[in-house]
C-alpha cells in the first residue's frame, strides 16, 4: 500500500492523525531527557523527493502516526514523500531487487540483518546515529550491535525500535493448571504446557516461516538450553550437543501445542488468541494492544498477562527482539534528505507519539524513550520497556553479518526444529542438516 506525501497533502493530513500528533509530541518534548546537542548538517538537494519501503502495520497507529509524522516533514521541509507499506515476508525480496537493480526507495525500514546483507550498497549514517545517541542517552545494546558494521564504530543502519516476543498467557488458565507464574526451569515449563494441554486449554509457539514469531521461538529453544548458530570468530557451531538436547526438549514440547503451528504466520497466533483457543504463547505488543482495544475480548485482556521467556540454562532472557533497521541505498540521489528524513522521525516529537499510539509495539532503542509516559501507562507492559537490551542476536555469539542474516531470512533454525516437531527428522539429523545449510552461508 503506497502513499505520496506532497507539501500540499501534508497540509490535509496535518487536520487528522498528524494534529493529535503534533499535540502530543509538543508534550512528549518535554518529558523525554535530552542534552542540547548539536544536529548534523544535512543541506536538503534541490528539488528533493523520497521513497519509503518498510513492513506493513501490525497495529494501527503504527501506520497512522507513521504517516502523519511523515507528512509534517514533508509540509517542513517542503520535500515530496512516498511511503510503500508491504507485507513482512515480502519487504526481503523487495529490498534485494532494489540493491540488484540500483533503483528504489531511497530508504527501506528493513529487518535487523538487512544493512548488513547489503553493507556495500548503504550510505554511512554515523553523522545521524551518533548526534541522536548523544541527544537521547545513547543506544541500546541491540540498537548499538545492529547499527553499526561489524568490527567497526561505522553505522549502516538506524533501529528505529524492536519487537520482543515475551509469553503472553491466561491468567487464570495458567493457575487453573496448577501454576501460580510462568516457571524459568525448562522442566516446569513443559509440565506447565502438558497441564495446559490437559485441561483443553492449550499453548501454541510458531513453526512455520514466520519473520518475527517462527525465528523468535526457535532462537529462544536453542539458546535456552545453551546452543548458539556460531561462535565468536563466526565458526558454525549449531551441530552442538546443546543444540540436540533443545530439540529433544522440543520434541516433548511440541504436543501440548495447539494444531496447526508449523504452518503458522505471525498473525496466527494473535487470531487464535483472540478467538479463545489458545491460551499461552509468545508475541509482541500487538495481540495485547488489539484484545484490549476491542469491547468484544476486552475480558480477555484483562485476564492477559506477561512474562520473559523462561531463561533455561543461560540464566537471562534468551530472547532477542525483531529490530526494524532504516537503511539509506547509495543509489538515492538525495541522501542528505534522506538523513534528514530519519532524523527527523526519531526526534521526541514525532518518535514518542509513535512509540505511545503503538502502546510500545516497536519497543525503543534510543535509551531516553524508557522514560516515555507509555511504559508507565499499564503495568502489564513492562516486560516490553527493555525488550531491545537483550544480549541475543540473530547470528548469536557471532557478528552480524550477511551470512547472519541470510541465515535468517532461510529460515534455518526454523525449519530444524519444525523438522523434528513435524517427525520428519530425528534431533541429530536436524542439527546436521542445519549445519550443512549454514556453511553455504559462513565460509
Amino acid at each position: 500500500m503506497a502513499n505520496i506525501i506532497t507539501r500540499r497533502d501534508s497540509l490535509k493530513l496535518i487536520g487528522g492523525a498528524a494534529a493529535a500528533a503534533t499535540l502530543a509530541g509538543q508534550a512528549a518534548a518535554q518529558a523525554i531527557p535530552k542534552a542540547d546537542v548539536a544536529a548534523p548538517k544535512l543541506p536538503l538537494e534541490k528539488g528533493a523527493t523520497l521513497r519509503i519501503l518498510r513492513p506493513a502495520r501490525f497495529v494501527e497507529p503504527d501506520e497512522v502516526i507513521f504517516r502523519a509524522n511523515t507528512a509534517k516533514f514533508a509540509k517542513e521541509m517542503g520535500v515530496e514523500v512516498r511511503v510503500d507499506f508491504v507485507g513482512w515476508e515480502d519487504i526481503r525480496q523487495q529490498t534485494a531487487v532494489s540493491s540488484n537493480t540500483g533503483a528504489g526507495p531511497d530508504i527501506v525500514l528493513g529487518w535487523a540483518e538487512d544493512p548488513h546483507v547489503y553493507a556495500d550498497k548503504v550510505v554511512e549514517l554515523s553523522d545521524v546515529a551518533e548526534y541522536l545517541g548523544k541527544k537521547y542517552g545513547g543506544w541500546s545494546f541491540l540498537g548499538d550491535k545492529y547499527g553499526k558494521k561489524v568490527g567497526t564504530n561505522n553505522w549502516i543502519g538506524i533501529p528505529f525500535g524492536g519487537s520482543t516476543g515475551p509469553i503472553v498467557y491466561r491468567q487464570s488458565a495458567v493457575k487453573e493448571a496448577g501454576f501460580s507464574k510462568i516457571p524459568n526451569d525448562l522442566g516446569e515449563f513443559l509440565k506447565l504446557c502438558q497441564a495446559l494441554k490437559k485441561i483443553n486449554k492449550p499453548a501454541g509457539f510458531a513453526l512455520g516461516n514466520a519473520v518475527g514469531d517462527g525465528n523468535g521461538f526457535a532462537n529462544w529453544v536453542v539458546w535456552s538450553h545453551g546452543g548458539y548458530l556460531v561462535d565468536e570468530a563466526g565458526k558454525v557451531a549449531i551441530n552442538s550437543k546443546e543444540t540436540i538436547a533443545s530439540l529433544k526438549y522440543l520434541k516433548e514440547l511440541y504436543p501440548t501445542f495447539i494444531p496447526g503451528t508449523l504452518s503458522w504466520g505471525d498473525v496466527s497466533n494473535n487470531r487464535a488468541y483472540a478467538a479463545q483457543e489458545l491460551w499461552l504463547t509468545a508475541n509482541g505488543v500487538s495481540m495485547y494492544f488489539a484484545i484490549k482495544n476491542d469491547p468484544a475480548t476486552k475480558a480477555v485482556a484483562d485476564d492477559t498477562d506477561h512474562a520473559p521467556m523462561p531463561f533455561g540454562l543461560v540464566g537471562k532472557a534468551p530472547q532477542s527482539a525483531l529490530i526494524l533497521n532504516a537503511m539509506v541505498f547509495k543509489h538515492s540521489k538525495f541522501p542528505n534528505a534522506a538523513k534528514a528524513y530519519l532524523t527527523y522521525m526519531m526526534e521526541a516529537e514525532q518518535y514518542d507519539p509513535w512509540l505511545t499510539g503503538c502502546l510500545g509495539y516497536w519497543s525503543h532503542t534510543l535509551r531516553a524513550y524508557g522514560k516515555s509516559k507509555v511504559w508507565d501507562s499499564d503495568p502489564k507492559l513492562e516486560v516490553y520497556r527493555n525488550g531491545t537490551d537483550n544480549q541475543f542476536w540473530s547470528g548469536y555469539k557471532g557478528p552480524i553479518s550477511h551470512a547472519a542474516g541470510t541465515v535468517a531470512a532461510e529460515y534455518i533454525m526454523v525449519q530444524m526444529c519444525a523438522a523434528v516437531a513435524s517427525g520428519q527428522a530425528t534431533p541429530e539429523e536436524a542439527a546436521r542438516e542445519a549445519e550443512r545449510r549454514t556453511r553455504r552461508y559462513y565460509r
